[in-house]
């Protein structure tokens, strides 16, 4: 009932409907707090970046050392109007670049690891950066060949003492910067194995590119200062550029296929159909497979089957597939009749 002014009769109608609603929230909260606390039992990280802080360290003073020395051959180039070593110190600064391209994927990486931004973390920064340092590579192997056709063409007079000196100290420089990060530049050990470090791999090559570069460019430079053969510097140069094209190749040819969800070979893709089938009647109907970092596996698989069983029966069939460090797996069941009837299963 409603008296004339509107006003309910029975308020305590109201009084319920509040309790009740209050009721309802307490046991929204409550179901919230139980979901939060059971769920922590089905997650896992997605952080699949590389840990290698030695490497980063390393990386850290070999940029320190050929900063100082791009610019002390700089300055130096400047006083005393050598081209020689100007060329040499703006050179080191494409390599200055790289290594500032290596310590930012580094820290880039673990700052945003488990950022919700990157649905499988940032394993792939550090390959990014190798891929991008990759491509530096390339250009000054471009370079030194453009320069070097350029010079038998129209060949330069060649002040072979200046020359030398820096080639010497660009080679004493890069020795000691190969020795620093050579240990590290293939892989990074972990408990569970080798993880390849493309990113720290990129500044080795730079360094070991440079010092190539230097030990040619000595080789040449006295073999035109005592036998005449001032061809051989610009030969040098090609040849140079030809080894550091081929190393470049070689690491854009190792990341580019990570980059771009790159799958696994064939036999082990074989393999894990050979295990997920085994088992009862059970046919994949689906399967992708495709790197999130440059040492992990992500792995979508859609099977069929009569007798479907818990997914985690499922996974404990991969257990022996390792490089699988992300598993997803969809069952469907066939409502048809069964074409078989597996051991243990019952019709």
């Amino acid at each position: 009932m409603e008296s004339l002014s509107g006003q309910s009769l029975r308020p305590d109608i109201g009084m319920v409907s509040g309790s009740s609603r209050q009721r309802t929230l307490l046991v929204k909260k409550q179901e919230i707090a139980m979901h939060v606390h059971t769920l922590e039992n089905w997650q896992h990280s997605h952080d699949f970046s590389v840990k290698n802080e030695k490497g980063e360290r390393r990386t850290q003073y070999v940029l320190v050392l050929v900063a100082i020395t791009m610019v002390a051959e700089i300055i130096a180039g400047s006083v005393f109007g050598s081209m020689a070593l100007l060329a040499d110190g703006w050179h080191m600064g494409t390599h200055v670049a790289a290594f500032l391209i290596t310590i930012y994927a580094y820290r880039y990486s673990r700052k945003h690891a488990r950022s919700p931004a990157y649905s499988f973390g940032t394993g792939k920064v550090g390959v990014l950066g190798g891929f991008a340092s990759a491509v530096a590579l390339a250009v000054v192997a471009l370079v030194m060949l453009i320069e070097s056709l350029h010079r038998i063409i129209d060949p330069q007079i060649i002040q072979f003492n200046a020359a030398i000196s820096v080639a010497v100290i660009g080679l004493l420089v890069n020795i000691v910067s190969v020795f620093l990060l050579k240990d590290n530049h293939a892989h990074t050990h972990h408990g569970d194995g080798h993880h390849h470090d493309h990113n720290l791999k990129a500044a080795y090559l730079h360094v070991l590119a440079d010092a190539l570069t230097s030990l040619l460019a000595i080789v040449a430079l006295l073999s035109g200062k005592y036998f005449g053969w001032n061809w051989l510097d610009p030969v040098m140069g090609i040849v140079g550029a030809v080894i550091i094209t081929r190393w470049s190749y070689g690491l854009l040819k190792q990341t580019s296929p990570i980059l771009l969800d790159g799958s696994i070979d064939d036999k082990y893709k074989i393999a894990i159909h050979e295990a997920i089938e085994k088992d009862s009647d059970n046919r994949i109907t689906d399967l992708h497979i495709w790197k999130v970092s440059a040492n992990h596996y992500a792995a979508i698989i859609s099977l069929v089957t009569h007798f479907p069983k818990p997914v985690e029966h499922y996974k404990k069939l991969l257990d022996d597939f390792h490089k699988l460090s992300h598993i997803t797996i969809e069952v469907h069941e066939c409502k048809t009749e069964p074409c078989i009837t597996p051991e243990g299963d019952i019709a």
